[in-house]
This record gives C-alpha cells, structure tokens and sequence, in this order.
C-alpha cells in the first residue's frame, strides 16, 4: 500500500495524489461519504459507485454496539456485511470521546462509556478500537484519539495532547487486518505549540498517513485555518493529509489549496435529509414556499439524477409532506455536487488552473 504524490501546485500548495489500497485506489484531493452505521444514509451502494465515491467512512464505535463485532466478523468483515467493495476509512471512536462526554469517563487505557442506546457500560481504548476496526477490515484505520472540546485551555489540551499520544502508540504496535493503514492524528486544540509538538511526535511513532482532528467543534474558520496553517508544513509531504470532519464546500476548496488530500464530513447527507441542496452559488432551501411553482432543477446544469429528472417544485412537494423520496433526491444532489466538485479540483490541478477556479469558485458561493 503506498501514497503517489504525482503533482504540487506551485501557486496554491495543493496536491494532486493518489493512495493504493487493499481494496483499490483513491485519487486525491477526495472526500468521503460518511457511512457510520454502515450505510451512507439514504443511499445504496451501488448508487454511491455512479455518483464516483471512492471510499467511505464507518464508525468503530457505532458498529460495535450495533449490530455487534459478532454479527459483523460473521458476515466476513464490513464489506461482505455492506456489499461495498472499494476502499472504507473507519474512525476509531475518538469523536465520541467528545460528542458523548456526558457519558464518559476517561482513564489512561481508555474511555468507559454509558451506551447513548440503553445505557449499559463500555469500554474503549487504543486496543479495543483496534482490535474492533481489525475485525472491521477497513483500509484505513484511525488511531484512538481524544478530541478536546471548543474552547479549551491550554493544560487541559496538553493533558489530552499526552494520553493521544500515548494511545498513539499503542494503536502503532497492535496487529492490523492485511493491508490495513494507520493514521495517527494530530491533536492540541488551537495552540500552536501543541499543534506543532503533536505531528512530531507523531512522525517519531511512524503511521501511514496524518490527520488533522479537533477540528469542526465550533470554531470559527479563521482559528480552523489557523490550525491548518500551523499543521501542513509540519506534515510529512510524501504521505496523506486527512482533516477530519470538513467541511462545507469553501472550506474544502480553501482546504485544498493549503495542501490537504481528504476530507469528510455528513453535511451532504444530514442537509440533504432536511431539505437543503448545494450548488456553486450556495445552499438552496428546496422546502421554501418560493419554490412551489419552480419547475427548474435544484441547480441548473447539474448533471446529476435529480436534477435531469425533477423540478424543485416537486422535490419541494415530497419534502413537505415528508416523502422518503424527497430525502434522497436531495441528498443524491448533494452527494453529486461534492464529488463532482473534488473531480473539477482534480482536474484543476492537473490542468495547472486550480488557482483561479478556487478563486471563482470561492467567490461564487454564498453561504445563505
């Protein structure tokens, strides 16, 4: 398994790449459909290879209490489970660490969690959430991380900052499934020097690709830029960039140009299932009562399934009156338009024009 990295912009810093896996190759700058539970929500497997995905996210954690590492090394590891055969990139958990802290308690082996499904005790730690996305067979494997909440002070990021990188370690040194990678994860809030300190001693322990994590927990963008900018020079050049949990279409773009390869993020599908539709110029509220006699598609020229067959009208229509149909149509578009959109950055960047189209694109696009 191995990084190409076949093309640096010399304007903007970003990468064109590619990453072989055991379950085949992803061409970078991507983005990754979130699939936690095992399934990209709303969307069929084979629906997601004609939109162009090349990989997925699932969830350790999620998958561990349901449906069960039993059910699931049974069924012959999460690709047999899901029947999706291109490559899956597992978090290890660590997220959780943060969004379910009310349910948490932290120790130095690891996390014991009351289960936000029935309550029952658990326990999570670098081995544990190996062992777990071992048994998963993903491609990519996360180190165990924690990830501090927004905002922090700086000794309780550096207490964070020790255990994950003594988790770290431990997540290095247990068994893989064959051919599986490890990314170990950078963390240390919004400091700088805990940024810094974090991917050296990272590069010390030795993974197969970086992530940048702790990011997307309610900073403004100037901080998350902040963090990035910090980072990437730090970063090993000849292996993978991943920011974790971005982002919105800008962000990503802007992302890029400061040389990160992946990304992923649930805003395609979660907007999607409330009725909000991206296209160039910003989010389209397809549930407005504007669009009730709009017979033009959720964005003119797209390509995509729903916008060469149906009106925003109806699409309006199914989503106000709570028709499935109206969830996946919109999130169809969605998850269209951001894998269209890293396909343009592509091309972009083997072109040599990534600059100007970032610009325009950046320039074009409105959050409202």
């Amino acid at each position: 398994m191995s990084f190409s990295l076949i093309a640096t912009d010399s304007a903007t810093g970003a990468r064109l790449g590619r990453l072989e896996t055991a379950h085949g190759g992803i061409d970078t700058p991507c983005f990754m459909p979130v699939g936690t539970q095992g399934t990209v929500k709303a969307m069929t497997p084979d629906e997601l290879v004609a939109l162009g995905a090349q990989v997925i996210l699932g969830n350790a954690y999620h998958l561990n209490l349901r449906p069960g590492m039993e059910v699931i090394r049974a069924a012959g590891g999460l690709h047999a489970f899901s029947n999706w055969s291109r490559p899956i990139l597992t978090d290890s958990g660590g997220y959780q660490v943060f969004s379910l802290a009310k349910l948490r308690k932290i120790r130095p082996d690891g996390v014991e969690f009351q289960s936000h499904i029935d309550g029952r005790a658990l326990f999570l730690g670098p081995v544990e959430a190996m062992a777990i996305q071992r048994d998963l067979g993903s491609d990519i494997a996360m180190a165990f991380d924690e990830c501090t909440p927004y905002p922090c002070e700086h000794d309780a990021a550096r207490t964070s900052l020790e255990l994950t990188i003594d988790w770290a370690r431990t997540c290095r040194d247990q068994p893989r499934a064959a051919g599986q990678l490890v990314f170990g994860i950078v963390q240390g809030s919004m400091y700088e020097d805990l940024r810094l300190e974090s991917i050296e001693r990272l590069i010390e322990i030795g993974f197969d690709g970086y992530a940048i994590g702790g990011l997307s927990v309610g900073e403004p963008d100037t901080e998350m830029f902040k963090v990035v900018d910090w980072t990437v020079p730090a970063m090993p050049a000849a292996m993978p960039r991943y920011l974790m949990g971005v982002g919105t279409p800008p962000q990503i773009v802007d992302a890029v140009r400061h040389g990160i390869d992946m990304f992923d993020c649930v805003l395609p599908t979660r907007m999607g299932r409330h009725g909000c539709a991206y296209t160039a110029t910003g989010v389209v509220q397809a549930k407005a009562g504007r669009l009730k006699d709009d017979f033009a598609p959720l964005e003119e020229g797209c390509p995509c399934y729903t916008c060469t067959n149906f009106t925003r009208a109806y699409i309006r229509h199914l989503l106000n009156v709570q028709e499935i149909l109206g969830m996946r149509l919109v999130t169809i578009h969605n998850l269209d338009f951001y894998l269209r959109l890293m396909r343009q950055i592509r091309e972009h960047l083997q072109a040599g024009t990534l600059a100007a189209f970032s610009e325009r694109f950046i320039a074009g696009y409105s959050a409202t």
